[in-house]
């Protein structure tokens, strides 16, 4: 049986990832909406991140299920 991962990013794990702080984490999230054309209620998904940040998506999805 697969083991579901989760696909969206939140301010606190940006912070794990990062070493932000929660309002730096905010703002990097609001930075990438705008820049993929997200509105204000949709979610930042881990592609998305890795793809805005360089981080590797498997690296970020490893760091998730810690």
């Amino acid at each position: 049986m697969m083991k579901l991962s989760r696909i969206c990013i939140y301010p606190k794990d940006v912070q794990r990832i990062t070493g932000k702080s929660e309002k730096s984490s905010r703002r990097l999230l609001h930075k990438i909406k705008e820049n993929i054309g997200k509105e204000s209620h949709q979610y930042v998904t881990t592609i998305d991140f890795a793809k805005y940040t360089g981080i590797e998506e498997k690296l970020v999805q490893e760091y998730l299920n810690d």
